[in-house]
């Protein structure tokens, strides 16, 4: 795989050096089209309880009741995230989870079959930017994202969670930009809402350093 996103931390937040940014994928050998897609063209909204952590939960101090005053009391801590599907581009896959690598760097899925939810973004349906990454494509075929960037604003992505509960989000935004102007703080910077950002690899590839040059961005909010 080509060099992932150099990442610090400073300040709360995670910061991509420019000219390093994005996903990086395995080199090609030859010159060739992109495969069609694998599979079907859709699968199945999940099912399961839909909780909305950005409306907190009254927590009752001692001696008061239950009937305190909500706005006064503090979000319940969500569960992980651990599975991830978007019904109109066929996409059903486990998260795993990425961290920094010993440089720095952050790590990248080691298959291009799942998507990895970093662990310092926010939790999916807390109050921030959620981060999941995925491959577009290997020396094998599509990647889990390979289809990302047909998303339009509207369409529905499913984060489901380690205590079964599911979040729904709204893709507001499909932006590709060169890696060398990869938008770290819009991407990475803290939200008032609970928000999500998929990325994966996209734009022209070049043969030459097996690398592709651009990085394709979904931008989605919690569904009200």
């Amino acid at each position: 795989m080509s060099r992932p996103a150099a990442v610090t931390v400073a300040a709360g937040l995670l910061a991509i050096a420019a000219g390093t940014s994005g996903l990086l994928l395995t080199r090609h050998s030859t010159p060739a089209l992109r495969p069609p897609p694998l599979g079907v063209a859709t699968v199945p909204a999940p099912t399961g309880p839909i909780v909305s952590p950005s409306q907190p939960i009254a927590r009752p101090e001692p001696g008061h009741s239950q009937s305190a005053d909500p706005q006064s009391a503090t979000p319940a801590p969500v569960a992980r995230p651990v599975s991830l599907t978007i019904p109109l581009i066929g996409v059903r896959t486990p998260l795993v989870t990425l961290g920094l690598a010993a440089n720095g760097t952050l790590q990248v899925p080691s298959s291009a079959a799942v998507a990895g939810w970093y662990t310092g973004s926010a939790r999916p349906g807390s109050v921030g930017p959620s981060v999941i990454v995925g491959h577009v494509d290997s020396l094998s075929g599509p990647g889990v994202f390979f289809r990302l960037s047909e998303l339009q604003p509207g369409d529905r992505v499913y984060v489901t969670r380690a205590d079964g509960t599911m979040v729904e989000f709204r893709v507001t935004a499909v932006q590709t930009f060169l890696k060398v102007s990869f938008p770290t703080q819009a991407v990475y910077g803290g939200t008032p809402y609970p928000e999500l950002r998929l990325i994966t690899c996209g734009g022209t590839f070049d043969y030459a350093t097996g690398h592709y040059l651009s990085n394709t961005i979904v931008y989605a909010t919690e569904s009200d």
